[in-house]
């Protein structure tokens, strides 16, 4: 690949990992699930500050089937930042995300706090399909969380 094809590899990157968030905040799980690779491989047993196993699902369609009904009542908000990426190819990449991420819980929420402020980071493969960049594998590792 060119200087310039793995520029414009990055920077669809960039903007694939925006539409994640956004999509997420927004609640719009349609948009989150196109974000991925059909064979998406989600692991959060980093994420709540303990090794859960429960937290490691495979497939697009599952790991947004998991997670809407659990967000359905919290407001959320999350900011990436310094992307590191590296273009493996013309239809791979890995990245990691520093990250940070808000939830306020609403009445009806099966979450055990009423908000929580987390950091770390997102570690990430990327694929190409049918010409547009997706997560193929997605991980979060947490520095620090906190609740109440």
């Amino acid at each position: 690949m060119t200087e310039a094809e793995k520029l414009a590899a990055a920077s669809e990157i960039h903007a694939l990992k925006a539409r994640y968030f956004r999509t997420m905040d927004m609640k719009d799980w349609a948009g989150l699930e196109a974000t991925f690779a059909p064979d998406l491989v989600a692991d959060f047993r980093e994420s709540t500050g303990q090794q859960d196993e429960s937290q490691l699902t495979h497939g697009a369609a599952a790991y947004v089937a998991k997670l809407a009904p659990i967000l359905q009542h919290v407001q959320t908000v999350h900011h990436g930042h310094m992307p590191e990426i590296w273009i493996e190819g013309p239809d791979h990449a890995t990245g990691i995300w520093a990250m940070e991420d808000k939830l306020w819980v609403q009445e009806g929420s099966p979450l055990p706090f009423k908000w929580m402020h987390g950091y770390g980071h997102y570690h990430e493969r990327y694929v190409r399909v049918g010409g547009d960049w997706r997560i193929q594998e997605i991980r979060l590792s947490r520095i620090r969380v906190e609740v109440g």
